[in-house]
């Protein structure tokens, strides 16, 4: 067998193969530019401008809810801070932000969790961003967590357009540094600056009821005792045992007749 017959058997893919290979690196940077287009412009100022009016249309009210939500005290790698505040702004708008159906602001939150959605592409789960580390529970306005929802989707919209890779990196060991004690803080209490003074209204009845309670016993008991000395001063005197009067008495009574 001649080699121009050997090498007429031998298999097109050893020819194919580097061909195969450029073909697909071609392909897996046209997906990653696809990707890229995608996370660099999927927040446009219409979204931005749908949670303003969503913030302008809410009621002024002193009423705070209770919802879970990042501490950035604990985590201050602002990547790490909107890795965690992502998902936790999507239960919350499951969960928290309801409206009457088919208002306005029902359908503003529709939007916003089909934004959620289609960003999930653009961010890398890590396994710490499920559980309730570096997460405390705030007692704020419904004005104050919207803010809130809004800085995210803002902030978000800004790092993926300096690059739209930045929510790649892995962020366990900045969620590791979270104190333990950044989630048992929630079970403290409210940070209601309203609390004091609610429970200052509270105390002060309290207070007064106890001192007139205090007051009403002491006066029963000095009029008790009162009642009690004065049928003794009132009666006649009696003389004391063994007086001049009582000896004379028991003279006159043993003189013989």
């Amino acid at each position: 067998m001649t080699a121009r017959g050997a090498a007429g058997r031998c298999p097109p893919t050893t020819w194919l193969g580097p061909w195969m290979l450029l073909a697909c690196l071609l392909a897996s940077r046209s997906v990653a530019e696809v990707v890229s287009e995608h996370c660099s412009h999927i927040i446009g100022n219409g979204h931005l401008q749908s949670l303003q009016q969503l913030i302008d249309s809410q009621m002024e009210t002193s009423c705070h809810i209770a919802f879970e939500f990042v501490d950035q005290e604990q985590l201050k790698d602002p990547v790490c801070y909107l890795k965690k505040a992502f998902f936790l702004v999507e239960d919350i708008m499951e969960d928290t932000l309801r409206f009457k159906h088919s208002t306005p602001n029902a359908k503003a939150i529709l939007q916003l969790q089909e934004l959620s959605l289609r960003l999930r592409g653009c961010f890398t789960k890590d396994h710490e961003e499920d559980n309730k580390t570096c997460v405390r529970t705030f007692y704020e306005t419904p004005l104050q967590l919207l803010e809130k929802i809004k800085n995210v989707f803002n902030e978000t919209k800004n790092l993926l357009k300096e690059d739209w890779n930045i929510f790649s990196k892995n962020c366990n060991n900045s969620f590791a540094k979270c104190s333990s004690q950044g989630h048992e803080r929630q079970h403290t209490g409210p940070s209601d600056p309203l609390l004091p003074g609610f429970a200052f209204r509270l105390l002060v009845p309290s207070i007064i009821l106890v001192l007139l309670a205090v007051g009403g016993l002491l006066f029963y008991r000095r009029r008790r005792r009162s009642h009690q000395e004065s049928p003794a001063t009132d009666s006649p005197m009696a003389p004391p045992e063994g007086s001049l009067l009582t000896q004379n008495e028991d003279r006159q009574v043993d003189l013989p007749v």
